[in-house]
């Protein structure tokens, strides 16, 4: 009988798909969020605003409602399907009670507490777009901001939409997707301003980071991420003109610091991939950014891979305040796809540490003094075209999905790989819009049911060492991670799970089976008092049938659990 009645709670809690729309009923006066909302995002747990769980990139939230001792009572309190195959990587946001949820194909607003759809507002592109995506059909998440909720699309616009209606209130041409330019980053807000990036460097696109006017959509600056004539970096690409297809991709959402007033932007590999024709350092590929967001001025820069040969992508840069040499520093942590973990003082750029938190032969060590890696006797063979076994292989040491950063324990929590890629240079190709621009040949190291392919960790940013590590056999996870006051790690498995991890031995105490692979993005938030778990299922992503698992079924859908009520 108690099994019925749980049954019958959980029905009763499911959402039925509304094709209608109806306005958003707001218990808020004026328009928001506000700036002043994204800046102390955190501080309210009812609302959800930024991606990263704040502008610091944490992924950090101290609600305990929801704890060691009472995970294994959490259950689904809604599910609603997204009618989407192509897969699921977002971060949803959440404001005044309403939940905003984007992929390639839709933008929904969704009654946070029952799942059931406000609006969905369709994304319609040419059918043959995704053949110039490099990496999964897909969309990392959207902004809100003063009434309007903010997204990219796969065929290169920036849209403008009413939160409380779905209308599309402006919408702006970014690139020519035909040459190669796609968008599915999440954009950013700091300080009043629109941030975007773009995708491309895999098909020769000149990559950059777009500010706009939120309100009317008027493009305020671009900064492009290979320097040209004219720009500071220019000289760092031989020849001169190989800056025209330099890649350096802008496709993971920045930082930012409110209180210096500086957005940290991560860049993607060079292009193309072989460096044949293209020689010198190739400013701003492989490297971290600290830009003004009024502006899009630079005022430092890091660069991981000088000369990147390796698909060494800069993604995120996670903010934090840790001890330094005893003292107490504002920092910039960054676990790049390259097996370094890299923490720079967040004002000046200045590199603290570099250490590897993974199996490395690509790069002996980071010389700190010239904070360049010292490359190995392997990418010596690379670049003499020679076949190597590479370490990390180009999934990376830790591919984009994110990590988090508790700020009480100093950790970083992180899903990381374990594998290699057999790996050679080919005859160069010239440039050709719409074709990939790569010129390498690549075979990552097969993931088997006994292959150690990675692990859930706990990693010190000084040091790179890992406080406990947990192996995954035969399968990766490309899920982020969710850290909570409650001792909890949030994330999710290709197999479909969503699970629960003690964050101080990495143990699983809970897990929900999904209907799909889940490769997207833990939130946690509240509502009259009661703490809720969101995250979206539905396979996608470009390796997510190559990781060692079984096809998971295709379909798109939003989960959010809390705990049952007893």
């Amino acid at each position: 009988m108690k099994k019925l009645l749980i049954v019958a709670a959980l029905l009763a809690g499911c959402a039925t798909t509304d094709t209608g729309r109806s306005p958003v009923q707001s218990t808020r006066t004026g328009v928001g969020p506000t700036q002043a909302e994204l800046v102390n995002a955190g501080k309210n747990s009812d609302d959800v605003v930024t991606y990263g769980m704040g502008y610091n990139h944490n992924r950090y939230s101290p609600l305990n409602q929801i704890n060691k001792s009472n995970v294994k009572r959490m259950v689904p309190v809604w599910n609603l399907s997204l009618q989407n195959d192509l897969g699921e990587q977002a971060q949803p946001l959440v404001y005044d009670g309403v939940m905003y949820v984007s992929n390639a194909r839709w933008t929904y607003a969704i009654d946070a507490v029952t799942g059931k759809m406000i609006w969905r507002t369709p994304v319609n592109y040419d059918a043959n777009t995704p053949s110039v995506v490099c990496c999964g059909v897909s969309n990392k998440g959207v902004a809100i901001f003063e009434g309007k909720v903010f997204r990219t699309t796969l065929d290169a616009y920036v849209v403008a939409l009413d939160m409380k209606t779905g209308k599309e209130v402006w919408k702006q041409k970014v690139a020519e997707w035909k040459e190669g330019y796609s968008l599915t980053v999440a954009p950013l807000i700091a300080n009043g301003v629109l941030i975007t990036g773009c995708s491309g460097a895999e098909f020769g696109a000149r990559c950059f980071l777009d500010g706009w006017d939120p309100a009317t959509g008027k493009k305020l600056w671009r900064l492009y991420t290979t320097a040209g004539p004219g720009e500071k970096g220019h000289e760092t690409w031989e020849p001169r003109e190989t800056y025209l297809h330099g890649g350096a991709s802008t496709w993971i959402t920045g930082s930012y610091d409110p209180e210096l007033d500086l957005v940290y932007w991560g860049t993607g590999n060079a292009g193309p991939w072989s460096s044949e024709k293209r020689k010198g350092d190739n400013l701003y590929a492989a490297s971290l950014l600290a830009i003004r967001p009024k502006t899009g001025e630079i005022v430092w820069y890091y660069q991981v891979a000088p000369n990147d040969i390796w698909d060494w992508d800069s993604w995120e840069i996670i903010l934090g305040d840790i001890p330094v040499n005893g003292q107490k520093r504002k920092v910039a942590m960054h676990m790049s796809r390259n097996g370094f973990l890299y923490v720079l003082d967040r004002a000046n750029g200045q590199l603290l540490s570099a250490q590897p938190y993974e199996k490395i032969n690509w790069a002996t060590h980071v010389d700190l003094k010239t904070g360049r890696p010292v490359e190995s006797e392997q990418s010596k063979k690379l670049r003499a075209g020679e076949t190597i076994e590479m370490w990390p292989s180009i999934r990376g040491a830790k591919n984009w999905p994110h990590a988090a950063f508790n700020p009480n324990t100093g950790l970083l929590y992180a899903n990381t790989n374990h594998g290699y890629s057999t790996y050679k240079f080919l005859p160069h190709k010239p440039y050709a819009p719409g074709v990939r621009y790569q010129n390498i040949q690549n075979v990552a190291s097969p993931v088997k049911p006994d292959t150690l392919a990675g692990h859930m960790e706990a990693i010190d940013p000084m040091t790179g060492k890992a406080k406990w590590r947990t192996p995954l056999y035969g399968e990766m996870i490309a899920s982020a991670m969710l850290a909570t006051g409650g001792g909890l790690l949030f994330t999710g498995k290709h197999n479909g799970e969503v699970i629960a991890v003690d964050a101080d031995d990495g143990k699983v105490l809970w897990s929900f089976k999904t209907g799909s692979g889940v490769n997207a993005q833990p939130i946690t938030w509240t509502k009259n008092g009661k703490q809720y778990v969101t995250v979206l299922s539905g396979i996608g992503g470009v390796a997510s049938g190559r990781r060692g698992l079984p096809d998971s079924p295709l379909g798109g859908s939003v989960w959010t659990f809390a705990l049952f009520d007893q």
